[in-house]
């Protein structure tokens, strides 16, 4: 583990994000000592920083911290954390932070749903997503809401659970983004009110764009989700999940887009 650029295993019992979960976190793929999609973790570290008001760390230093910690990890996580810093007792925030970082490296986890393309089994929760238009999209220390709801269910053939705000609107899943695809287009939910703007779900709508398939932003119910053609999930660990099973419903994988679903597998574990 590094803490500010040192290797060491400790840190202050005052930092803000342990007292208050006062900061933001990265997970990131390790391909080759390499992160991969690293510009897009850095830009949503840098947008998340501006919104709570951190002082985001110099790219350069931190691209040197990531490849210091990433040295002989041929495949594996990174998890970049990213603090206020030290702090009083209180809320309120010290008028001149200096923020903390500390990277630590994983592993990368075995999937256990065999091949990608047979898809997984995916279930609804039954704890809300989060609503807050302030926090909305960006990936801040407080994940209460997906620890909470990741113990709803211990059935290893399951792979993820669905969040629904409290209207009923799908959000994603607990570590995931969503796509719907309904035979000619992508809709996906907006985060405008909660969630986290994936790095793979800009990736994705990236792609799909370039690949000319339209791709929108749209509150998505259940029922929606039902009368789909298709749904898929990613995120920076695995990708790109087909989904093959939503609470009961069976879905069609060779309905999917398959062309987009490979290159967005493909182009979320390069390094760069």
């Amino acid at each position: 583990m590094l803490v500010d650029g040192r290797s060491q295993d400790l840190i202050e019992v005052v930092d803000r994000g342990l007292q208050y979960g006062d900061g933001l976190f990265e997970t990131i793929r390790i391909r080759d000592e390499r992160p991969c999609q690293w510009l897009r973790h850095l830009d949503r570290l840098a947008f998340g920083a501006g919104r709570l008001g951190i002082p985001s760390p110099d790219p350069e230093s931190l691209g040197a911290e990531i490849a210091d910690a990433a040295r002989g990890l041929d495949d594996g996580v990174l998890k970049l954390i990213l603090t206020r810093g030290r702090g009083g007792r209180g809320y309120r925030p010290p008028d001149s932070p200096q923020p903390r970082r500390i990277l630590l490296t994983y592993p990368l986890p075995p999937d256990p749903f065999g091949s990608w393309k047979e898809g997984v089994s995916v279930r609804y929760c039954r704890t809300p997503a989060s609503i807050n238009p302030v926090l909305a999209g960006i990936k801040h220390l407080n994940r209460l809401d997906s620890v909470l709801a990741s113990r709803e269910w211990s059935d290893p053939a399951i792979a993820e659970g669905l969040m629904l705000d409290p209207s009923g609107g799908v959000v994603g899943g607990t570590r995931t983004n969503l796509f719907l695809w309904d035979g000619t287009r992508l809709l996906t939910p907006p985060l405008d009110r909660g969630g986290i703007a994936g790095t793979r779900r800009a990736l994705t709508m990236d792609l799909a764009a370039r690949s000319g398939l339209d791709c929108f932003e749209s509150r998505l119910e259940p029922d929606d989700l039902s009368r789909a053609r298709g749904l898929f999930l990613t995120n920076a660990i695995v990708g790109i999940w087909p989904v093959r099973e939503l609470a009961g419903h069976s879905f069609d994988l060779t309905c999917l887009p398959w062309s987009l679903l490979d290159a967005v597998r493909q182009a979320a574990q390069t390094p760069g």
